[in-house]
Order: C-alpha cells, then sequence, then structure tokens
C-alpha cells in the first residue's frame, strides 16, 4: 500500500506498507541541487540518497556509473576510535552495500549512455532495529526515478527471512539472525535483476519461494514509485542509444565471419584471445580510411563498436542456435576438476581447487582469540572470528599489474565465499580458533568465486576444522534471445562477458548457502531462476563428489605449527575463582602451564597454549578449581595450616577443609604434628559439607599422607 502527500512547500513524501511496517520515501527538502534526492526512513534508520547525472558526456565506450555508501559513526551516535576521530575509507559492509545498490540500477539504462552518474547513500541514523541496505537500493531506485535520468526504472528492493513463523518481510536485524534464510531481492514489476542471500542449506524449491514473496512485495514498491514520479519527477533527458551500425556489422561479417568464428573456437583462453585480436586489427587495418583523415578517430570507433557487436552475436547465436559453446561444452556440462590439500606444508591448512583455466589456492592459518577482527561499526562493537579473503593478481589473467590491496570485487569476492562456508562452520565451545583463509586465484576463466569456496572448504578440512560437510560452488550463465533461453552450466570468461548472466550459487549436498546474482538484461523469469538453480544443484553434487576424494572429512589433528586451544565452560559464578584475588590464581595457572587463559563473561574458557599437554592440565585444574566439592569426594590437597584440633588442607584456590584430629587415623592422635604438618601432600575423603557464614564448611578425613 502507498500514500502520497505534497505541500507547498515543495517537499513531498510518499509512504509504502510492508508486511506491517511503513517505509516513508521524502524528497523536496534536502540536498535540492542533486539531479535527484530522496529520504528514506524506516523506524528510525534513515538514509538519504542522491543521484547525479553530469551534464557532459564523456569518450568512453562504457556507462561511468558509481555508487558510494557514506557510514558516518554519528549515525549510531559514536565517535570514531583512534586518533584522528574522523571516518576514514568506507567499511567493508559500506563497500558491499554499495555493489549491491550497483548490481539492479546498472542494466536499466540507454545503450551507449555515457554520462558520469553518482549515485551517494548517507546513512544519517540507524537504530539498531532495521537494517539500512535496503532502503538505500529503494533510495537510489527513488532518486533515479524522480531525476531527469534516463533510467529504465524504478526497481523495487526488498529482504526476505525465513522464521519459524514464516516469511518475513524487511525483517529486524534479531529476525534475520534468528531465521535460516536471508534474501535480498530487486526487480522489476515483471522480472528479477538482483539475488543476494545467504543460507543455512536451504532447498531451492525454498529460495524459489522466499524469491515469489520478495517479488510481491516489489511490485507494490515499482507501482508506488511510478505513481510518486508521476507526481514530483522531473523531465527526462532524451538520449539516443549508441549501437553498432548493422552495416557495419554486415560489411565486416561479409569480409572476416570466417575468421572471427574461428577465433571463437579456439579453446585455450589466451590463445582464443589473440586469435580474436589479430581479427580485429585485420578489420581495423583494412577497412580504416587513412590515419590522418579527420573522419579517423570516428571511423575507428564505430568499426571497433561494429566488430564488438558482431563478436557478441556470433558468440550468442553459435550456444542458443548450434548449441556450441566457444570451448566445445554442451550447456550442462562442467570443465575439468581436480582438487588438492597439503599443497603449504608449513599453513595450517590447504587447498588448490581446478576447474578449467580457474584455479584457486586457499591457505589457512589458525589463531587465538586475541587474533578476532574488532569491528567496530554503526552497530555494537563486535568481534569476528572466521575471516575469508580473496586475492586476485594480474598475473592470474597473463597480465602485468601493481599489486594493492583489496579492491571492491576482491571485497566482495572474499564476503560471498565467507557467507556461502560460515554455515557450516563449527561454533566456538567446539571450536575456538580464530581462522583466516586467503584464497589466491592463480588463474582465471570464469568463475573463481566458486573456486574460491570450494578451494577454501579443502583447506578447512585438511587444517582439522571441523567443518559439518564439504562446500562447494559454481557459477550459471545464460543466454537469452527473445522468449528463448539457454542457461549455462560454469560460465568461462567469454561467456560472462557476452552473456546476460551471473548466477553463483554455492551450497552442500543438504542445501544452498549462498546466492548471488548479477544480470546485464533488465530481468530473469522464475522460469530462468528455477532452471539455474536445479542446473547448479546437479553441477555442485559432481564438484563435491570430485573434492571427496580428495579430502571427505576433517583431519584428525591440527597442523604440528597451529596453537593449541582447549576450552572449558564453567558456571559464570564462579569466575572470580578463577582469577583470584587480584588475579593471582590466574597468573599462577598462566605461569605454572606455560599458557594464556581468557575467559569470557558468559563462562566459557580458552587455553592457548604451544604445548597440548600443559593445555590440558591447566584445563583439568580449572574443572577441578570450579567443581563443586561434595560429601564422598575424593581429593588430593596440601595441609595449609596445623591447630590443636586438626589440620586444615586447601582443596583448592581459596577453599580448605578441616581434618578433625579425631579424623587423622584409626588410632587415637595425641598431637596434629604426629601425623602431618605444614605442606605434606595428602589425599582426603570429604565427609560432609555444610554452610557457615556463607561459606562452606567442609569436613575431611584422611585416608593417605602422600610422597611430597
Amino acid at each position: 500500500m502507498a500514500e502520497s502527500t505534497g505541500a507547498q512547500t515543495g517537499v513531498h513524501t510518499t509512504r509504502i506498507l510492508l508486511d506491517g511496517k511503513e517505509i516513508t520515501l521524502e524528497t523536496g527538502r534536502l540536498a535540492k541541487q542533486a539531479s535527484g534526492a530522496v529520504l528514506v526512513r524506516l523506524g528510525d534508520t534513515m538514509v538519504l540518497v542522491t543521484a547525479v547525472v553530469a551534464k557532459s558526456e564523456r569518450n568512453v565506450d562504457f556507462f561511468p556509473l558509481t555508487v558510494d555508501v557514506e557510514e558516518g559513526m554519528y549515525a549510531a551516535g559514536k565517535i570514531p576510535g583512534g586518533f584522528i576521530k574522523k571516518e576514514g575509507r568506507p567499511s567493508d559492509q559500506a563497500i558491499l552495500n554499495a555493489r549491491m545498490i550497483d548490481r539492479p540500477v546498472r542494466p536499466l539504462w540507454p545503450a551507449g549512455f555515457n554520462r558520469e552518474t553518482h549515485i551517494v547513500a548517507t546513512v544519517l541514523s540507524v537504530d539498531k532495529t532495521n537494517p539500512y541496505d535496503v532502503l538505500a537500493m529503494l533510495g537510489a531506485s527513488a532518486a533515479l526515478t524522480i531525476s531527469e535520468a534516463p533510467f529504465q526504472g524504478p526497481i523495487g528492493a526488498v529482504r526476505v527471512a525465513r522464521t519459524e513463523a514464516g516469511w518475513v518481510l524487511n525483517p529486524t536485524f534479531d529476525e534475520i539472525d534468528a531465521g535460516t534464510l536471508n534474501l535480498v531481492l530487486a526487480g522489476t514489476e515483471d522480472a528479477i535483476s538482483m539475488v543476494e542471500a545467504g543460507c543455512c542449506e536451504v532447498q531451492e524449491a525454498e529460495l524459489l519461494e522466499a524469491m515469489k514473496v520478495g517479488h510481491e512485495a516489489i511490485k507494490a514498491q515499482v507501482q508506488a514509485l511510478k505513481e510518486w514520479s508521476a507526481v514530483v519527477g522531473r523531465p527526462k533527458m532524451e538520449v539516443a542509444e549508441r549501437k553498432a551500425d548493422p552495416e557495419l556489422m554486415g560489411r565486416i561479417r561479409e569480409q572476416f565471419g570466417p575468421a572471427l568464428l574461428d577465433a571463437i573456437g579456439v579453446q585455450e583462453k589466451l590463445a582464443r584471445n589473440e586469435a580474436v585480436s589479430a581479427v580485429r586489427h585485420q578489420v581495423l587495418e583494412t577497412m580504416v580510411s587513412a590515419q590522418d583523415s579527420p573522419e579517423f578517430s570516428a571511423e575507428t570507433a564505430a568499426l571497433a563498436r561494429a566488430f564488438d557487436a558482431l563478436e557478441k552475436e556470433t558468440v550468442r547465436r553459435r550456444i542458443a542456435v548450434d548449441k556450441i559453446r566457444p570451448d566445445g561444452r554442451a550447456a550442462d556440462e562442467i570443465r575439468t576438476l581436480s582438487a588438492e590439500v597439503g599443497v603449504a606444508s608449513r599453513t595450517h591448512g590447504s587447498g588448490l581447487f581446478t576447474r578449467g583455466q580457474t584455479q584457486v589456492l586457499s591457505l589457512l592459518t589458525l589463531g587465538t582469540g586475541r587474533d578476532e577482527q574488532r569491528i567496530d561499526g554503526l552497530g555494537i562493537e563486535e568481534s569476528k572470528r572466521f575471516m575469508h579473503h580473496y586475492k586476485f593478481p594480474p598475473f592470474s589473467v597473463g597480465e602485468a599489474g601493481f599489486m594493492r590491496g583489496p579492491g571492491r570485487r576482491e571485497i566482495g569476492h572474499g564476503a560471498l565465499g565467507e557467507r556461502a562456508l560460515r554455515p557450516l562452520m563449527p561454533n566456538e565451545e567446539d571450536f575456538a580458533y580464530t581462522i583466516r583463509l586467503v584464497a589466491v586465484v592463480l588463474e582465471s576463466n570464469g568463475s573463481s568465486s566458486m573456486a574460491s569456496v570450494c578451494a577454501s572448504s579443502l583447506a578447512l578440512m585438511d587444517a582439522g576444522v571441523p567443518l559439518q560437510r564439504s562446500v562447494a560452488g559454481i557459477a550459471m550463465g545464460l543466454i537469452k534471445e527473445g522468449e528463448d533461453y539457454v542457461v549455462l552450466t560454469d560460465i568461462a570468461g567469454v561467456e560472462d562477458h557476452l552473456g546476460d548472466m551471473d548466477f553463483k550459487v554455492a551450497g552442500t549436498t543438504e542445501g544452498v548457502t549462498a546466492l548471488q546474482m548479477d544480470i546485464k538484461i533488465k530481468g530473469v523469469t522464475f522460469d530462468i531462476l528455477r532452471d539455474a538453480l536445479e542446473q547448479a544443484k546437479r553441477a555442485r553434487l559432481a564438484i563435491i563428489d570430485v573434492m571427496n576424494s580428495a579430502i571427505g572429512t576433517p583431519r584428525e589433528g591440527l597442523s604440528q605449527f597451529a596453537p593449541r586451544i582447549a576450552t572449558i565452560r564453567i558456571d559464570p559464578d564462579k569466575i572470580g575463582a578463577i582469577i583470584g584475588k587480584g588475579g593471582e590464581t590466574i597468573r599462577g595457572m598462566e605461569e605454572e602451564f606455560e599458557c594464556d587463559i581468557e575467559v569470557d563473561d558468559d563462562g566459557l574458557v580458552k587455553v592457548y597454549a604451544a604445548d597440548g599437554g600443559l593445555g590440558d592440565a591447566c584445563v583439568e585444574r580449572i574443572a577441578s578449581i570450579t567443581r563443586d566439592i561434595t560429601a564422598g569426594d575424593v581429593i588430593v590437597g596440601r595441609v595449609a595450616s596445623t591447630t590443636n584440633f586438626g589440620a586444615f588442607v586447601n582443596l583448592k584456590p581459596g577453599t580448605d577443609g578441616l581434618i578433625h584430629i579425631s579424623k587423622l587415623g584409626p588410632h587415637r592422635v595425641n598431637t596434629v604434628e604426629e601425623v602431618v604438618v605444614k605442606g605434606d601432600l595428602v589425599k582426603v575423603e570429604v565427609l560432609d559439607v555444610t554452610q557457615q557464614g556463607g561459606k562452606d564448611k567442609i569436613s575431611l578425613r584422611l585416608l593417605e599422607k602422600m610422597e611430597a
């Protein structure tokens, strides 16, 4: 349901009601010099989204769209940490959200539109209940729709979660955490244009159902934005679509068609690229006028555009009509697979996965709690104990280039792999290590992000991390001509470049754990999505078979080079007993057992030791300290002091018991010192435990005086 209001002030508001939650969109009050500016609000989460289209064109052959997300700490009522006290580079989450805004927007522009376009989502307020990312996506669509930009939208955007109560639209953070499915969807009234999901081994049918539920909400949003734009929108700029000249394409096809067909059919990536480049060079050499001609630059650009269009048309026709992929595979055929583990001997775990000409080496490091990543973002301060990073060096595609820090694409692919693996990771109590995976792409010809999931799953198994099952990923492609389409399994680089869809699906034998879909057309139907998911499942299971032949279950032991961590959970009320007066007890154990001890507020105690035996001994000591003493227990302790009526024995730090003089032996004892003295090691039996003055009064009987 949508409601729109306006006022003489020029401020216009519309309201969209979804699942009982009201989203408010406002324009005309803030950032009025932008081409389009919309303030989006849900609860107390507010995002200002602006869109600006440059006045002049750029001489480029791509659409120069930039999306930025500004996360000011003021939005959460916080001051940035560190010395400078200013926001620095965007957080990983801001970059991921910027990419998520970009992906459904980018396909909806006229061909050849080349004006600089900048979308900025500025987070003004967060209420720690409602995520801002979907609001920013909706705001970007609204800002572009009411601006003069030739945006061919609008689109809607919604998050769908599955909880015990059923489907929830735009769930809160708590509902997301409690659910088994977290899916973000964008699209038009007719089709889906973007999917991003993290799942707990969800079945394909459930994913499709979630998408259908979300699409109904998207339809309502799109209709509301159309109605609002009719009231507040600016006239759209006229843009002549810049397409390849059909006459030039015909001339190139006539003269160079067979040569181009042969070049496209070369199966090896670099050789194919060289062959196509050679034909392209021949076309320009033969068909361009003299270089001193005034029309040289324009003629060259037109020919290059026509050649690129002909290459795309030829590849797509061979796939759609002739059923021949560039490398000769069938539509549902996977390239040659191989999997290895233990490639890097001194790392804590490693996995090498190769699919055709795409190869990824994943290297794993185990650390302690002190190695967790501290995240100070717009939410509560938290730490992260599982990290998956992705690196794409230039040599992986045969290029010379600069080695810099991770770019947006690398951050996005790393996060996708992390999302795919996380549902199968052990909890902290079962495996207290901090885990860092670095997936290095050694060779790339399509779908390196999904290869990184496979390689990282192998590395986890190799390291002995108790991963529940192997996780694999596959990238699906699409060639769509009119109503006809072909879904491609395991797309290579050229199919990604010239195709219509890159649909990444990761999961296990039991279900899907992550999805990500990008498209280059205006949208895809549910029939296409269903076919892609079904083909992806068959491919995923085949890949897992190959991975399991290399290593199907985690190794029983950790690498000899990995740190050792032992854990024990205690009653939080007994944390003080471990710490001791002024930290005396915990420091004493750290010194005695050559370890570090970390105690969480919830009672989880982690012991970090280079020697596993010493770590286990420390855990036993902690257990004895925190164990309740009851009648009948047999304990070994030292005599702490003697009196004329008995001996006090230290049973555990902070707890003594009394052996009355009458319980020192079977016969009468005249003085305590006849039997025991201070410092003696004795074995005693607990006779009785009673409360006296808020403390335990423990009565003992001597069983045995032991060797010192």
